[in-house]
């Protein structure tokens, strides 16, 4: 899944000691834009804190993971951003994909079949099994 959104905000780096060893995790808020614009929390971790190098007032096009999990009868939900490519890149893709001519509709065969031929096709298609 992919957001684009603005830096707004950089929170505190965490780091910590765990069973695997020392980790980090840097938070970012993104806001989204739009006539009522929102904002998430996304979380980098390790090493991709270096690689990104995120920084405030930045447009940016993250992709995310989004994951819940349940803690002693509550849950949590993380937005991982696994990657970050800089400005409105989404948007630079989508003309692109617009300009490209829609697929030709079938070709109509060029003739019908007579009225009591076409009943006939009809009521074999609603004898049929259903498609589903």
């Amino acid at each position: 899944m992919e957001v684009q959104g603005r830096v707004v905000q950089t929170l505190e780096l965490l780091t910590g000691q765990g069973a695997n060893g020392e980790w980090r995790k840097q938070s970012y808020v993104l806001e989204l834009p739009g006539s009522y614009p929102k904002k998430i929390c996304i979380d980098v971790w390790g090493a991709n804190i270096d690689n990104f190098q995120i920084k405030d007032n930045e447009e940016l096009t993250v992709s995310i993971d989004i994951e819940s999990r349940e803690y002693n009868g509550k849950w949590y939900t993380n937005v991982k951003a696994w990657r970050v490519q800089r400005g409105q890149a989404g948007e630079a893709m989508q003309p692109a994909m617009a300009s490209t001519p829609p697929p030709a509709p079938p070709a109509a065969p060029d003739e019908t079949p007579p009225p009591e031929r076409a009943s006939e096709s009809n009521a074999s298609i609603l004898e049929d099994d259903l498609p589903f």
